[in-house]
Formats: C-alpha cells, sequence, structure tokens
C-alpha cells in the first residue's frame, strides 16, 4: 500500500500505437496494486482540458480484455487549447478538483515536452486558480507538486535515448506482413515495387525493414544519397535482375530527401525505373496500416514494464526528480530525463537541416548506425580484395527455429566479403560426419531472410557418436572455422568437439555457436534467435482461445506451450495475453499453490470477466501434468466454471521469422563471423590454424545491452546439463509482473526499479545489441 493516498491519471496522447492500451491497462493495475486511485483521461489533453465525463476512476476490472487490442481504447486527440496558458489553467483545475497530482503520459515528443511545461507551470497555475477564486488555500498546498513521467509511444522509434518506443515493434510486424505478399506477386510477375514506409523524420522503420527483407535500395531522411544515385541505383536493380533475380524491392521512408534537402517521392522513383530500365514498376504506400492491428508480443511486454515501472517512477519521485522517461535497455528498465532527450532528439533534426547527416545517424544511437553499416554491406555484393587462407563451414543443429536462415544468409555474405571459402553442411553435425558439405555463393542465399525453419536442414545427432568421421571431413575440407547455429544441442555439441581437442589436432580449429531455439535455454545469452517468432505464434493461438472463452461464459482453458524445461516461452506468452497463470519448472509450486490458483479463478467467475486462461510449460512438473490439472481444475470447478485443454505443440516452431528475429539473425551472423575472421588471424601460422584457448570456440549472444562472447568451457560451469538450462535465468523477474497484473496479492520487495541515467552524446555512441 505504498501509494495508499496518492491519485494517478493516465492519458494518451498524438499518434496512437499499438501497445498503448498495454501500457493503459499496466499502469492502471500497478497503481491500484499498489493503493493509489488511478484515473483514466479520455481523448488526450483535450479530455484534460474539457474534464468532466473525460475524467473517469479506474477499476481493475476497466482494463480487463484489452491487452490484444490496438490504437488506444482511452483515445487520443491532438489538442490546440493545451498548447495556450488558458487551456493549461483549465487543465489544472480539472486535475485539482479530483486530487490529481500523478501524470504518466503515454505518447510522442511532442505530448511529452507539453507535460513537462505543464509540470514546470504547475505552481503559478495554482496560484491563479487560487487568486480568482477558484480554489481554496488548503487545495492549493495539498496539491502543491505536479510528478510526471512519460511512456514513448510512437511507431517511427524516433526518440533519442530510448532503444525501442512502443508501437516500433508491430509496425514493423505490419510492414513485413506486406512485404512477404508482395515478394510473391513480385516474383511471379517480374516486377519491382516501391514502397513507401512512415517516417517523415525518421527512417528507422524504412532502415530495419530494409534489413529484414534484404531490399536492393534504400531511401532514410538521415542519409540522404550522393549526387548523381539515379544511375547507381539503376545500374545496380539491371545488375540483380541479369543475375537471375526475378523482383527488386525499394523502401523509402515517406521523408526521404536528396543532398540538397529536396524531398525524394516514391513516385519519382517508378517513373524513373520504368523510364531507365523498362521494368514493370508498382508503388505501393502503407500508409495507416502500420499503426493497426493488433500489438505483437515485443510491444505488450515492453509496455506492461514500462507501464509498472511509470508507477514506481511516481512513487519514488521527489521535488527535484526532473520528469522522467521510463525506457527499456537491452531487458532492463532505466528512467531518463525527458528534457535530455527531447533536446538530442531536436538536435537529430537540426543536423538534418544543416546537411550534417553523419552526424545525425550517430545522434540516433549506436545501433541505428550499425543497421545501416549492416544493410549496406550486406544488400549488395562488392568484390573481396583479396582471397584470404580461411575457409569457413556453417550448420544447423536441433530444432528448426525462425531466423536461423537470417543468421546463415548474413554469415555467407559477411565471409564472401572478407575472401573466404564457405562451406555450407547440411542435417548438422550428422551431415558433417557423412560430407554433406558443399561451396556456397553469394547469390545461393539470396531470399532466404525470410524464410522459416532451416533451408540447410538440420539434426539433434550430438558429435560424439560420430567422432572420427567429423574429424576426417575437417581435415578434407581443411576446414579452420565452424559457425554452429542452433539450441542446447548446438551448445553441447561444441563443447564435445572442443574436449576432443586433445585428442584430434583437427579440433583445434575457431568455433562459434549462435544460439538459435525457441524454448531460449542456451546459457550466455538472454534471447535465442526464434524465441521472439515463437512467443508471437503461441500469443496469436492464445489471443484466440481467449476470444472463445469469452464467448462461452465461465470457462477455463489450459494450454501447454513448449520449451523443455525453460519456462521462458510460457512465461512471457502469459504476460502478453494477460495470462491467469504460468506454471514453469524454474518456479517451483506445490498442491496449495494450484489450490490457491483454482479459488482464484473461482473468485474471477464471480465478476464481470467470466472465463480463464492458464499456460503450463511442457515439462514444469513430473507428476502434475497437463492432463493433472484439467482433473483438478475441472472437478475443484464443478458448477462454477468448466475446463478445456489446448496443446498448442509444433505451431510454436514453424512460421515466418518476426522482424527482430529477422533483424537479430543478421546481426549475429555478421557479428559472429568479424570474430571469428579476427580469431583466425591471430591463431594462423606458418599457412595454418592452431587455436586451443578456451577463447576460440564461444557462443554469441545479448547480455544485458551488449554483444558478449562467453568460452564453451566457462558456461559449462554455470550449466544444468540434466535439464538443459542455464543456472541462472533473468526473465524469472518478470514473473513478478505476471502474477501481479494477474491480481494476485504478492510481494513486490524483488523488483528492481530502474535507475535515473542521463543522455548524452556519449551514451548514445555505446553499442546496444538490438
Amino acid at each position: 500500500m505504498a501509494g495508499a493516498g496518492m491519485a494517478i491519471a493516465v492519458l494518451t496522447s498524438g499518434g496512437d500505437a499499438q501497445g498503448m492500451n498495454a501500457a493503459v491497462r499496466a499502469v492502471t493495475r500497478m497503481g491500484i496494486y499498489v493503493g493509489a486511485k488511478v484515473f483514466l483521461i479520455y481523448e488526450g489533453y483535450e479530455g484534460l482540458v474539457e474534464g468532466g465525463d473525460n475524467i473517469k476512476q479506474a477499476t481493475w476490472l476497466s482494463v480487463s480484455n484489452i491487452i490484444q487490442l490496438g490504437g488506444t481504447v482511452i483515445g487520443s486527440a491532438r489538442c490546440k487549447a493545451f498548447t495556450t496558458r488558458q487551456g493549461r489553467l483549465r487543465a489544472a483545475r480539472n486535475l485539482v478538483e479530483h486530487g490529481i497530482t500523478n501524470l504518466c503520459v503515454i505518447g510522442g515528443d511532442g505530448s511529452l515536452t507539453g507535460a513537462d511545461v505543464f509540470r514546470a507551470e504547475w505552481a503559478g497555475l495554482l496560484d491563479e486558480l487560487l487568486r480568482d477564486g477558484l480554489i481554496s488555500e488548503e487545495v492549493a498546498k495539498a496539491n502543491g507538486r505536479l510528478n510526471v513521467v512519460g511512456l514513448v509511444g510512437s511507431i517511427d522509434n524516433d526518440f533519442c535515448g530510448t532503444d525501442m518506443t512502443i508501437g516500433t515493434d508491430s509496425a514493423l510486424h505490419r510492414i513485413m506482413e506486406v512485404i512477404d505478399a508482395i515478394t510473391t506477386t513480385a516474383q511471379s510477375h517480374q516486377r519491382t515495387f516501391v514502397l513507401e514506409v512512415m517516417g517523415r523524420h525518421c527512417g528507422y522503420l524504412a532502415l530495419v525493414s530494409g534489413l529484414a527483407s534484404g531490399a536492393d535500395w534504400l531511401f532514410i531522411p538521415e542519409s540522404p544519397p550522393e549526387d548523381g544515385w539515379e544511375d547507381l541505383m539503376c545500374e545496380r536493380l539491371g545488375e540483380t535482375r541479369s543475375r537471375g533475380s526475378r523482383l527488386n524491392i525499394i523502401i523509402i521512408a515517406e521523408g526521404a530527401i536528396d543532398r540538397n534537402g529536396k524531398p525524394i517521392s516514391s513516385n519519382y522513383v517508378k517513373d524513373l525505373v520504368v523510364q531507365r530500365l523498362g521494368f514493370d514498376t508498382r508503388v505501393t504506400v502503407l500508409g495507416h496500416v502500420q499503426r493497426g492491428g493488433t500489438p505483437s508480443a515485443f510491444d505488450r511486454v515492453l509496455s506492461s514494464k514500462m507501464g509498472m515501472e511509470a508507477v514506481m517512477a511516481l512513487l519514488e519521485a521527489t521535488p527535484d526528480t526532473p520528469a522522467c522517461v521510463v525506457s527499456l535497455s537491452g531487458n532492463q528498465s532505466v528512467r531518463l530525463p525527458l528534457m535530455e532527450c527531447v533536446q538530442v532528439t531536436k538536435d537529430v533534426q537540426k543536423a538534418m537541416d544543416e546537411k550534417r547527416f553523419d552526424e545525425a545517424i550517430q545522434l540516433r544511437g549506436r545501433s541505428f548506425e550499425n543497421n545501416w553499416n549492416i544493410y549496406k554491406l550486406l544488400a549488395h555484393q562488392k568484390p573481396a580484395q583479396e582471397k584470404s587462407p580461411f575457409s569457413l563451414a556453417i550448420l544447423n543443429v536441433g530444432a528448426p527455429a525462425a531466423g536461423m536462415n537470417a543468421a546463415v544468409r548474413s554469415a555467407v555474405r559477411i565471409s564472401i566479403c572478407h575472401g573466404h571459402t564457405v562451406y555450407a553442411v547440411s542435417d548438422g553435425f550428422e551431415g558433417l560426419a557423412k560430407g554433406q558439405i558443399r561451396e556456397v555463393g553469394w547469390h545461393d542465399v539470396a531470399g532466404w531472410l525470410g524464410r522459416g525453419g532451416s533451408m540447410l536442414g538440420t539434426k539433434r545427432t550430438l558429435p560424439k557418436t560420430c567422432m572420427e568421421k567429423i574429424v576426417e571431413n575437417v581435415r578434407k575440407f581443411n576446414i579452420q572455422a565452424l559457425l554452429v547455429i542452433g539450441g542446447f544441442e548446438a551448445y553441447e555439441g561444441v563443447l564435445q568437439l572442443v574436449e576432443a581437442r586433445g585428442q584430434y589436432e583437427e579440433l583445434c580449429i575457431i568455433m562459434c555457436v549462435i544460439p538459435a531455439t525457441i524454448s531460449n535455454n542456451v546459457p550466455g545469452t538472454d534471447f535465442s534467435l526464434g524465441s521472439d517468432t515463437a512467443v508471437n505464434a503461441a500469443m496469436e493461438s492464445c489471443d484466440r482461445i481467449k476470444q472463445s472463452a469469452s464467448g462461452t461464459k465461465r470457462r477455463v482453458f489450459i494450454v501447454e506451450t513448449m520449451g523443455g524445461y525453460c519456462g521462458y516461452l510460457s512465461t512471457v506468452t502469459g504476460i502478453a495475453v494477460g495470462a491467469d497463470a504460468a506454471y514453469v519448472y524454474e518456479d517451483p509450486f506445490t498442491i496449495h499453490d494450484l489450490k490457491a490458483n483454482v479459488e482464484h479463478l473461482t473468485d474471477k467467475m464471480k465478476t464481470d470477466i467470466q472465463r480463464g486462461l492458464v499456460l503450463r510449460n511442457e515439462k514444469c512438473h513430473e507428476h502434475y501434468t497437463t492432463e493433472f490439472l484439467y482433473n483438478l481444475y475441472s472437478s475443484e470447478g464443478k458448477g462454477i466454471f468448466d475446463c478445456r485443454i489446448n496443446v498448442l505443440g509444433h505451431l510454436q516452431q514453424g512460421g515466418a521469422p518476426t522482424p527482430f528475429d529477422r533483424n537479430y539473425g543478421t546481426k549475429l551472423g555478421v557479428k559472429a563471423v568479424l570474430w571469428m575472421s579476427e580469431k583466425l588471424q591471430e591463431a594462423y601460422r606458418k599457412g595454418r590454424v592452431f587455436a586451443n584457448s578456451a577463447d576460440s570456440a564461444c557462443v554469441i549472444g545479448l547480455r544485458k545491452k551488449v554483444v558478449a562472447f562467453s568460452p564453451v568451457t566457462e558456461l559449462k560451469k554455470i550449466t544444468d546439463f540434466e535439464h538443459r538450462l542455464p543456472q541462472e535465468q533473468w526473465w524469472l523477474n518478470l514473473r513478478l509482473m505476471l502474477k501481479m497484473l494477474a491480481n494476485y496479492q504478492i510481494s513486490l520487495t524483488e523488483y528492481i526499479s530502474g535507475k535515473m541515467e542521463h543522455v548524452t552524446r556519449r551514451t548514445l555512441s555505446i553499442e546496444k545489441g538490438f
């Protein structure tokens, strides 16, 4: 009850973004949870100025069943009145009438700047209301200070200092769905498509969708093309066609300009291609489609985390804390001073206006800069300066995971840029033993980015069953580096190869594991490739199941997810769909907990929300199986609710990779090969590679917010091999949020608040993992 006596108001303002509802829900529930009164302000700042019915107190159930909806259920409006002092005076009076001194604003930089102005003027506004006799002295004293916290909701991801803004990931989902659909029709007719995406001042959406789709050409406002780009672009499009490609995709941000600041329109680009090359060309303007649709899992979890953190920031605010923005850095919550972020965001625009384009890209942050550089590296083949003496083999191991093909594609292409010989191995370690090894070129991996599963083919076989034959082929093909993309078996397999180095000198080569598994259970990384796609697939199924449960009142669904012993998939899916409980192996539960869950659902059935959703990880308990839970819930809930089972199974492994996995796979492929090239140089003596130090065989992964390489022999110490899990897992602290949002009375003493961090040019230059 830390917030008893507090009143918090939530409003959404500016352009809508998918995930705003999840944020409103989290702020409301966390506010009520800590004992505060929470008010929803309808129609953004307009509702704040108009007052009356636009300001309503919220209950726990006011925000039920909105997490899966796009847009914002409390409405948003552009408001002229609030930009005037008179308007802000009315707004202050409306807040004071309800005793509200804490404001949570979800919107873009304009909306957040407005809130900061309001906060700065607050004391003056109250004095004026007091002078005019509109409020009493006691009221003015009691409401002496306004605390403001912002959550950035903007599909453009144009707010500096924050890794990801609410809605960006969902907008990328819409764009990739369109690109995938257009690719099939373009290939049928050998067409060129010019796709215009949103981003008047920020090229983030265009850049990431270009990187994730392997587009042929890209226009972003931060980096206008060199003069004479028309000739170069047409030459490149012609070249790709002559090499046998049946389509071209050009992505253009709506704010694209040339070096002189003159806008480049999608129709201009289309006419150019038609006139010079005679290609059948079409323009597709995506427009507001990008703002629509259901929020992605990433946006739902991001918004829920940020909503919880926003309430904590308001609880902990003092007269000296500046208005802050809650953001995510890697997977940690952070608080950033609002005006520092706004300042840097304005600096970018100023740099672009003054044609300092290189600086604009740097101010966007290191990840933006890296995306841009990687896009340029992979989009078009540049002949290597010289042939290198090294050859590298790439294989997939374990179960298929979305994003594997993206990693193979970028690894192959970056190796070719470095002049290495690249071999692709089919069917994992078994294929390596059987000699299913072929050399691949730049164009052999074209079109792989958006393909789900594994194009190379994958097997679970571990090397110890066929070590002799593997060594023989490593020698025969003179393989000096091994890039293994896969799940726990990939890590375990490389560990076996390293441990066999004493016996076979041929295995003293450079090895790297890119963790790719839907279970997210590989040590050495916070996120495995493919887990984002799997969470989205499970979430979409649960959304449908929830809808069915809503239709047939008083029904509880028990849904079983995959993941082996690792509960990541069921926990994150649980947060994304607002599940009542998620049973996982890492968070042990007893029959008392099950009984408490059943009672909790029985109470819930007495309210207006007569449906329940319980997730169960496939190996969470030896005896409390899905069948057991079904029988327990059915008999305990007799006469109150009925039960159904749903086993999601392999649909969690399939499907096209999400934008996050395409991007993440692409980056990991590039980073892994750059690291391997460096290690090969170090270990190259007298015409051969000899590497037997611990750091010559590593797992690459995202840890907190940096990409790190961890030696497999070091990781062995922190791995539970029996259950195929890392001994410590960061996501377990998400379970507090899952339980709080499902209305369980739990202690939040273990909740880790975000720290206040400053935003400067230096912090922007630090490499973030995403």
